[in-house]
């Protein structure tokens, strides 16, 4: 990446865990639990069985990691656990889940929980992966500098009784509760 470049994309396999489902309703249960940097293109290859269990190789999602974003990029890596979140959807069919995106930004992640549609999964982190994000940020992140709002001067402790609305002609108060007329 030359470093005129103001973003860098990667590729991330993504590997999903299918475990038989606990309950009638669900006959299995699905969860990612890896990404594999660096991966080549491949959809749903088994990559490993056991005891139920079986691991899959789900698909190659490209993670895009922009200049703008590196304050997200740094929440996350300053977190307990760092991740990569990974957007899933659910359709009809085998398999059960369309890949939507890869993101190591936490913000876009929450975006994503916001439809209720959506599965958002953390993922572990890559030792390899985050130190291209640290490099990243260390190239990219600008500090920008906190500025208080001042406040406006206006005096809105003053008492407007009877200005009200100038296109409304009457002599009185215009925010006054209607009387009852006695005759």
């Amino acid at each position: 990446m030359s470093p005129s470049k103001r973003s860098l994309e990667l590729s991330l396999g993504v590997v999903i865990r299918r475990l038989p489902g606990v309950t009638r309703w669900a006959k299995w249960s699905w969860k990612a639990i890896a990404v594999l940097p660096g991966s080549d293109h491949g959809a749903w290859k088994v990559l490993r069985e056991e005891d139920g269990a079986t691991e899959f190789h789900a698909g190659t999602l490209t993670l895009s990691l922009h200049a703008g974003e590196t304050e997200a990029y740094i929440h996350n890596l300053t977190a307990k656990e760092p991740s990569i979140y990974v957007i899933m959807r659910h359709r009809a069919g085998d398999p059960p889940l369309d890949l939507v995106l890869v993101t190591a930004s936490p913000y876009e992640a929450q975006d994503y929980t916001d439809n209720g549609e959506d599965i958002v999964e953390r993922v572990p982190l890559p030792d390899a992966l985050r130190g291209v994000i640290a490099d990243f940020i260390d190239r990219h992140h600008v500090e920008e500098p906190f500025v208080k709002r001042k406040r406006d001067r206006a005096r809105v402790d003053r008492v407007e009784d009877g200005r009200g609305d100038p296109r409304i002609k009457q002599t009185g108060d215009v925010y006054r509760a209607p009387r009852k007329v006695l005759s």
